[in-house]
């Protein structure tokens, strides 16, 4: 048997069993494909069966607010995705009559859809012979085939794409893109790789090597950048202000308390007396009923240090009443936030402080 044969004859006693592999639905499979590009099966699960169920057509989910879209992703991370995906669904209604694209070169043309994301849709809902190429595939072929080219380059995209066109089944290339996609979750993993049980390994070049984990190659790793987020969560009479985030910074369209953001770490002390602790808070009777120790949140190219100071005060200033948007507090579960905030909101001493009245 070739790499294709045995590939997919333990796909088939193998394979897991997921719900948007039940379905002949494009957009369904398109709504799997853009949650699963930076989140792991087990935990986009539950927030693909909300989202189809929140907006089970492509026109439920081009005509709602941007907030309900962001709202049903929170907590899912890289919410490009999110906006993505909605502006994608407002192009399949303008530009198809509603209908997702039914080719890997028109679907390449839809918002937030790169080569991975259309030959998965391509291939799942449309049975289009094109391989879908993520990290589980470079790590697959890379160990097998004895590919050393970075996988973070422009040249192992082409090398991996040619190579997947000449493996696919042409007659079923579904079932080879989620056989290889388990494969990877399954089998050849990242760490551990369970060598034993790999039907390939008699002609794996990684195995019969012994340097399973020198692959995929890549390239030069980027490290976090340092940020320093301090967060004012004010309550005046039970209610808080908050702004959206717009621009090409992190979480875009979602929202957050006045932030002030430092070049280092500061302490309380030094905080308050910062200008523009004086600016947002004025000089009014102002009760600081707690500042937090520095919570460290990871991103993919982010590492943020964040304080969140909860303060309670007698009048709100000109700039906060102009710049900030009124909410009760009460009602600051209905926001779409980021991670790193819904969690604090969670915690005992923000539920203590913060949400009375």
């Amino acid at each position: 048997m070739d790499f294709k044969d045995l590939l997919i004859k333990w796909y088939e006693n193998n394979g897991r069993d997921l719900p948007w592999r039940r379905t002949s639905n494009p957009y369904h499979i398109w709504v799997s494909e853009v949650i699963l590009q930076q989140t792991r099966v087990n935990q986009g699960m539950s927030y693909y069966l909300r989202f189809v169920e929140q907006f089970p057509t492509i026109n439920d989910l081009a005509n709602a607010p941007a907030d309900d879209v962001m709202k049903a992703w929170q907590g899912l991370g890289y919410y490009t995705r999110a906006r993505n995906l909605h502006a994608g669904a407002k192009q399949v209604m303008e530009n198809y009559n509603g209908e997702l694209p039914s080719t890997y070169k028109e679907l390449l043309k839809i918002k937030g859809l790169g080569s991975y994301s259309a030959a998965a849709v391509a291939s799942f809902a449309f049975n289009e012979a094109v391989p879908a190429i993520d990290g589980n595939v470079y790590r697959i072929l890379s160990r097998v085939f004895g590919i050393f080219t970075p996988v973070d380059t422009s040249q192992a995209k082409k090398e991996f794409f040619n190579l997947g066109l000449e493996l696919i089944d042409k007659l079923n290339p579904a079932t080879f893109n989620q056989a290889i996609i388990d494969f990877g979750a399954l089998v050849c993993t990242p760490r551990l790789a369970k060598c034993d049980e790999c039907p390939m390994r008699e002609f794996c070049y990684a195995y019969r090597n012994n340097i399973v984990y020198s692959f995929p190659v890549k390239g030069k790793r980027i490290v976090p950048k340092d940020r320093f987020f301090n967060y004012l969560m004010i309550n005046h009479k039970g209610f808080t202000y908050v702004n959206r985030r717009e621009g090409k910074d992190i979480w875009h369209s979602l929202y957050e308390f006045p932030l002030i953001e430092t070049k280092t770490q500061v302490s309380p002390e030094e905080l308050i007396q910062l200008n523009d602790w004086k600016e947002f808070l004025g000089k009014g009777d102002v009760k600081i009923l707690s500042i937090s120790e520095p919570i460290k949140h990871q991103l993919s190219h982010l590492t943020l240090y964040a304080r969140f100071a909860i303060i309670e005060v007698d009048k709100v200033t000109y700039k906060i009443k102009s710049d900030y948007r009124k909410v009760s507090i009460s009602n600051l579960h209905e926001l779409s936030v980021p991670r790193l905030i819904d969690l604090y909101l969670a915690a005992e001493p923000t539920e203590k402080y913060f949400r009375k009245k």
